[in-house]
């Protein structure tokens, strides 16, 4: 077995020390890429000058680095998909890519990675397209510093900007990614990891997870989205440190959780949203030093929510804090602050000497009847808030912070 992997080694590094440069432009010997892929061998680094090639449906099938200088154009003129890489150790970078075909039976990318691993899609910018950069059953790849605008209006005939379908062990960091259906989508696609990239503006979702398991998304910014984030039937999702704002309407949210086991979020800001986190049959999820601030509901659960624990949390100025929708309470709430409290800590240890009761009647009643939210502001409200902390009959009784801080958590 050593003496065969010495091989492949030896063989490997002779391919990498014979390979060449072929250089694409409108006065070169080759002009196109198609040409340029064709003559290439193995390892082979393909330089495409500036200039704009007129050019679909390029298949890349054999491990090669193309780079574009100075950003050349590669325009599909609407009738396809453009690049196509089904090889693995390929690398794409430094092209604006544009005007991919749109279909309503194929998924037509800019670039599409196919059964293949080791990729790397870098410094790419995308415009006009239908989907952006698609991953097919490929692993091991990076997706970094692209910029991928669309010019999606509509869900059903716009696609997603970049989309992981049965892949796993990719990097997805420092992207921008706007104007499209979902900002990044992945189904079946576990091991990834997400980072540091801006996803706004879209029509739909700024991340869409779907049946994607051990994944971690961190330091995103998911803005202006038409209904935010959306995790769904997944396992083992860790979320720290990102941004979800300005996500506005009557079915947003800054991130919704449906069916999510065994997860973790951490350190995240919930802010100017109709709804923080919308909550629906997720288990088991560690909810800490994260900020709701400004929100229509910091939180809303749904029901089947069982043996979550929210500690050391920040909610700060939301219409409401929690909407829940069940009397009976297997959750745990504790040391956490609320802008809302209106307690005393005589012995000045920092915890409030009364616990808070972040599930308000009147919240009970918005979540039943939309309409009633007129009166958010009357005094009616205040007397009947004041009725049901005194005596709860409609909000669970045991949903108690018993140690909630006087002073915001900082971290």
């Amino acid at each position: 077995m050593k003496k065969l992997v010495v091989f492949l080694t030896v063989i490997l590094m002779m391919d990498l020390a014979l390979a060449q440069t072929l250089e694409v432009c409108k006065t070169c010997p080759i002009s196109s890429i198609k040409a340029a892929l064709a003559k290439a061998k193995d390892f082979d680094t393909i330089v495409v000058k500036k200039g704009t090639y007129r050019e679909h449906n390029v298949v890349v099938d054999k491990p090669l680095t193309i780079i574009g200088k100075n950003y050349p154009v590669i325009d599909g003129e609407n009738k396809g998909e453009i690049i196509t890489i089904v090889s693995d150790n390929v690398t794409v970078d430094g092209l604006h890519i544009m005007n991919v075909g749109t279909s309503y039976t194929e998924d037509y990318a800019a670039v599409r990675v196919q059964r293949s691993k080791n990729f790397l899609i870098q410094n790419l910018v995308l415009e006009r397209l239908f989907f952006g950069i698609y991953i097919e059953r490929s692993s091991d790849g990076k997706i970094l510093n692209n910029k991928i605008i669309g010019d999606a209006v509509e869900e059903y005939n716009s696609g997603n900007g970049i989309q992981l379908w049965y892949s796993k062990n990719v990097e997805i960091e420092d992207n921008i990614v706007q104007h499209v259906r979902d900002g990044i989508y992945l189904e079946f696609s576990d091991f990834c990891t997400i980072k540091n990239n801006l996803s706004s503006l879209n029509v739909r979702y700024g991340l869409h997870f779907m049946f994607s398991n051990d994944d971690v998304y961190q330091d995103n910014e998911f803005s202006n989205n038409g209904a935010g984030v959306a995790v769904m039937f997944s396992k083992r999702i860790k979320m720290y440190n990102n941004l979800f704002k300005d996500n506005w309407g009557s079915a947003s949210y800054g991130m919704l959780l449906k069916e999510i086991n065994d997860a973790e979020i951490i350190g995240n800001t919930f802010q100017d949203n109709t709804i923080g986190i919308n909550i629906e049959g997720s288990n088991r999820i560690i909810y800490k030093r994260n900020n709701f601030s400004n929100n229509g509901w910091a939180i809303k659960v749904r029901g089947a929510c069982y043996e979550n624990s929210f500690t050391e949390n920040n909610f700060l100025y939301n219409s409401f804090d929690m909407a829940y929708n069940s009397n009976v309470n297997d959750n745990t709430f504790d040391r956490n602050y609320w802008s809302n409290y209106t307690g005393y800590d005589l012995n000045k240890n920092g915890i409030g000497d009364i616990p808070f009761r972040p599930v308000k009647l009147f919240s009970y009643i918005v979540n039943r009847t939309p309409e009633t939210i007129i009166l958010l502001r009357s005094m009616f409200i205040d007397i009947i808030d004041f009725s049901e902390k005194v005596s709860p009959v409609f909000t669970p009784d045991d949903l108690l912070d018993n140690n909630p801080l006087m002073k915001k958590v900082t971290w």
